[in-house]
């Protein structure tokens, strides 16, 4: 047997393994969550990317639920953050303190858990929305003098209410971009919505629905290892590439609806593509990235990316409809 042929085997069982961990996480997360199959597979790709998701729906769609499941589920501590106007920037991180007879200690915040839901992150003032992404970018955080690593793994799901607009703050485009996915929530369809009168929270309790740990973190840290061994081909890679530079200089590649971009995607797109499809093929089973992995990717690591300029604000043209413009358009040569 070749080196090549047993190592192409090593990973054809790698993967394997990987799809049986992936099909415990989801039959396990069914318990408790009706449908959103696409919104669950794209969480498990910015788990094993190492990185965060900023989720867009309207309230009441078990994002919540989704989040809480996953850290029961993988055997992680689970934080929520209410994000609200008067929020301060030690609500998330923590402070330090001091008592008569035990001086300066630190009093760590909701942060240090390993899944942090960031609810409705928009409704809180830029400062305190910095302090949360710093946290996300560097996995550190200072308190006074003292400087605390995160928990390994540490994964961040903001949330945003499509709806509202009073009493919001817009995320800055430069801290949208380092959410590695933007996904859209919707809601669920009619068969599944009859499921939900029948498996809701508000009628039962989360604890009743006996979830129970199926993986531990060290798993998680591993897949974040094993994601990298995903093979893509320079082919496939200078596809990508091209897909983003769609974005930046849409005259090139004959992008109708280019004219409404003021900016096109940073180099994060690029990277958030690249390790986004390697996931993406992971969880499907795959030891190697196709173009079609690729597509299917670009939407959640593109729409945030895409800057609109005051045309395309005022046509309300949809960045996912620029993207697939782009996917149609940009060949695979």
């Amino acid at each position: 047997m070749t080196k090549e042929v047993a190592s192409s085997k090593s990973m054809q069982a790698l993967v394997q393994r990987y799809q049986l961990m992936f099909n415990l996480l989801k039959k396990e997360i069914a318990k408790v969550v009706v449908g959103q199959e696409k919104i669950i597979n794209a969480l498990i790709e910015v788990l094993v990317s190492h990185a965060h998701v900023l989720v867009e729906g309207v309230p009441g769609i078990a994002k919540t639920l989704i989040v809480k499941s996953f850290a029961t589920i993988t055997g992680c501590k689970f934080s929520r953050i209410q994000f609200t106007p008067d929020l301060l920037p030690s609500d998330i991180i923590g402070i330090t303190t001091y008592e008569e007879g035990k001086g300066f200690y630190t009093i760590k915040g909701p942060v240090f858990a390993n899944f942090v839901l960031a609810d409705e992150i928009n409704r809180a003032p830029p400062k305190v929305q910095s302090a949360l992404l710093e946290a996300m970018q560097e996995r550190q955080v200072t308190i006074g003098k003292e400087t605390f690593k995160l928990p390994k793994p540490f994964f961040v799901m903001a949330t945003q209410n499509p709806i509202e607009s009073l009493g919001t703050y817009k995320l800055p485009e430069a801290q949208l971009d380092r959410f590695m996915y933007k996904l859209l929530m919707d809601y669920p369809n009619i068969d599944e919505e009859q499921k939900i009168l029948h498996r809701n929270i508000t009628v039962r309790s989360f604890e009743s629905f006996g979830l129970k740990p199926v993986i531990n973190p060290q798993h998680i840290l591993q897949a974040q290892k094993d994601v990298n061994l995903i093979a893509m081909s320079s082919k496939v890679e200078r596809y990508l590439l091209r897909i983003v530079d769609a974005t930046r200089r849409p005259k090139k590649y004959g992008i109708h609806l280019g004219r409404y971009i003021e900016y096109g995607a940073s180099p994060r797109g690029d990277i958030s593509i690249y390790i986004g499809s390697k996931a993406h093929a992971l969880v499907k089973g795959k030891t190697f990235v196709t173009p079609q992995d690729v597509k299917e990717v670009a939407h959640n690591a593109l729409r945030h990316r895409i800057i609109l300029n005051y045309e395309g604000q005022a046509e309300e043209i949809s960045t996912d409809e620029i993207v697939d413009e782009i996917l149609r358009k940009v060949p695979v040569v």
